[in-house]
């Protein structure tokens, strides 16, 4: 079964909006793992305007399930890493000022510079992953580099979902089935929702892990956060 990873970014997005510690991230991630969720991912990014790098520390102290660390691998990011040393951390190449991400690497560009990274977290213990696209010649770069597993960027699915939910996934199957066969783990994420992630999980039977954090956190708001994360698991159950 795929595993649910719940991004508590948009948590930490409303605590700051007024300061203090309501809501109490922590207890959040507490609750998202006594609900079901079996992680808890955070992006932490340079200006803290959601998770800071303190969250990150105090999170690793409490996460009992698995803890996925995204972000640009700039060099305060590597360090907390290191210190922290999540489960997982998925390498996302979004500048600084970016308001969500919006693309996955282009790897063959980026060969040098990911492969000293990739070489890092695999000393430290640490499971990598890299954010692509469905391009299956970027896929083997990714599989050069040593990657142990690559997260499709899903915003395309999401979006084309509506208009026809058969050419939307296409490209996802297809590159779940070249990445699979490169000996790569399939994570997905971004914008996957209730109304699109069944459809997907059947579509990716190799998908390992979905990281969903905008469209889970706001559908919370009216559901409540434990029928949420039952609704969403209910979604990769094949």
């Amino acid at each position: 079964m795929t595993q649910l990873s719940v991004n508590i970014n948009k948590v930490a997005t409303l605590r700051n909006a007024r300061g203090g510690n309501v809501p109490d991230l922590l207890q959040v991630a507490r609750d998202c793992e006594r609900f079901g969720a079996q992680g808890i991912t955070v992006h932490p990014r340079p200006d803290e305007r959601h998770i800071r790098y303190r969250d990150v520390y105090e999170l690793r102290e409490i996460v009992t399930t698995e803890f996925n660390i995204e972000g640009n691998p700039s060099p305060e990011f590597m360090r907390l890493v290191e210190q922290v040393r999540p489960h997982q951390v998925t390498l996302v190449p979004d500048a600084p000022d970016a308001l969500t991400s919006d693309a996955g690497w282009d790897v063959a560009a980026h060969r040098d510079f990911l492969s000293d990274i990739l070489a890092a977290l695999h000393e430290w213990g640490i499971r990598s992953s890299i954010f692509v696209g469905t391009d299956l010649e970027n896929l083997d770069e990714a599989a050069r580099l040593g990657t142990q597993r690559v997260e499709l960027y899903t915003e395309p699915y999401a979006r084309l979902y509506p208009e026809g939910p058969e050419a939307a996934v296409a490209p996802f199957a297809r590159a779940a089935v070249h990445a699979t066969s490169l000996g790569l783990g399939l994570n997905a994420g971004h914008d996957l929702s209730l109304e699109n992630l069944r459809y997907f999980s059947e579509q990716l039977p190799q998908l390992a892990e979905v990281s969903i954090g905008h469209a889970l956190i706001s559908d919370a708001l009216y559901l409540g956060l434990e029928e949420t994360i039952r609704r969403y698991r209910a979604c990769l159950v094949r």
